[in-house]
């Protein structure tokens, strides 16, 4: 077995380990804050689930790097292993601060009703880093 192949399956799953949780703690605070608002009597801001759902995108950004992995000429067992690692754990990585952040985002958003598109800028930060590891991996496979 080449153990440049655990590096490939490793990308995907930590970077879907990483969405995982993310998007379960940007969950959690939005069902708080549509709690806080049933319980106020106030409007439920269904745009809350746009917090939520924001770590999910670097799974799709693991499959991508994994297909490039799985088919990559220059890049065998260490090597594979080591990006492949190494990138899904920093797309994880990711996509548990952006949960975190979403997580806030929720909590501001549901209380407030002001603030989405200031709120989405700093998701979109933590979404940069899984971006730029993608890509930067990529130029290396």
């Amino acid at each position: 077995m080449d153990i440049g192949q655990i590096g490939i399956g490793a990308c995907l799953g930590l970077a879907a380990l990483g969405s995982a949780i993310g998007a379960g703690v940007a969950g959690l605070a939005a069902i708080g804050a549509w709690k806080k608002c049933f319980v106020q009597n106030k409007p439920v801001p269904f745009i809350l689930v746009a917090f939520a759902g924001a770590p999910l995108t670097q799974t799709i950004y693991g499959f991508i790097l994994m297909q490039m992995l799985a088919a990559s000429a220059n890049l065998t067992g260490l090597r594979l292993l080591g990006v492949g690692l190494f990138a899904g754990l920093a797309m994880g990585a990711s996509a548990v601060a952006q949960g975190n952040c979403s997580a806030a985002a929720c909590d501001a958003y549901g209380e407030t009703g002001q603030g989405f598109g200031n709120y989405m800028l700093v998701i979109g930060l933590c979404e940069t880093v899984a971006l730029f590891v993608m890509v930067f991996s990529m130029l290396m496979a």
